[in-house]
């Protein structure tokens, strides 16, 4: 019994040498068993047999720990907390600036979109409607400053029965001129007020994105109180005191 209990220990010793590169099985293990044979007694194959069974257990107990072991669980992607999330400001600048709106979406204040759209799409209007407006009245203005009979687009801007004659054709030229020139004018200030509602959404995005972290808590707090203050103006204590207003501010 001594000698098959060393021979268990010796064929299990080199099993695990090999566990990591090789799994074992019983056909393995009598490969192993029979150089020892020779070993002091004679093992039956009935005692041969059962030692192959057990090492093979014990093999595939071990390989199911080892592949368990190696097996790496897969990580799950924690959802982001849009609470505690901040805006960058660089970031919200630059979105601000190549795409309109674009740094309010990035601060996700989606509730000032319609106002910098809107903004826009009337501006666009304005400044296609004032165009077109001063095209014609230039035209009659050009054409009323010629000679030609036959170029008389003013004739569309005037009531209906009034002709211009000789009588009236200052008078016309004068409106024509001021309206064109009012048209015009319009025009311009809707393309600039387009281009100040613009560089107005790049400060908001910036400014905005500035204040994320801007401490609005309960700490944050002005009291007005009345107050007596000593003027110093006069050695009576009486009258070296006036009432006054005493501002505080706690942060």
């Amino acid at each position: 019994m001594a000698t098959i209990a060393l021979l268990f220990v010796t064929v299990l010793n080199s099993m695990a040498q090999t566990l990591g590169d090789v799994p074992l099985d019983s056909a393995v293990v009598r490969q192993q068993l029979v150089p020892l044979d020779s070993v002091e007694g004679t093992l039956t194959a009935e005692a041969i047999d059962s030692i192959a069974v057990v090492a093979d257990s014990m093999v595939k107990e071990r390989s199911v720990m080892l592949n368990d072991t190696i097996m790496v669980p897969a990580k799950v992607k924690e959802k982001r907390d849009w609470s505690k999330w901040r805006p960058n400001p660089q970031r919200a600048l630059w979105l601000a600036l190549i795409f309109p709106g674009g740094g309010q979406i990035y601060n996700r204040k989606y509730w000032k979109l319609p106002i910098v759209y809107g903004g826009f799409i009337g501006c666009i209007y304005a400044m296609s409607w004032n165009s077109m407006m001063y095209k014609d009245y230039q035209q009659a203005y050009i054409d009323i400053m010629d000679d030609d009979p036959n170029t008389a687009s003013y004739n569309k801007f005037l009531h209906l029965g009034r002709k211009i004659d000789k009588t009236n054709e200052e008078r016309y030229k004068q409106i024509f001129k001021s309206r064109k020139d009012k048209y015009r004018r319009w025009r311009d200030l809707s393309f600039f007020v387009m281009v100040g509602i613009y560089a107005l959404s790049v400060i908001d995005a910036y400014v905005d994105a500035e204040l994320s972290e801007f401490d609005i808590s309960k700490d944050l707090s002005l009291k007005v109180r009345p107050t007596m203050m000593n003027n110093g103006q006069s050695p009576n204590p009486l009258y070296a005191t006036s009432v006054g207003v005493n501002c505080s501010i706690n942060f």
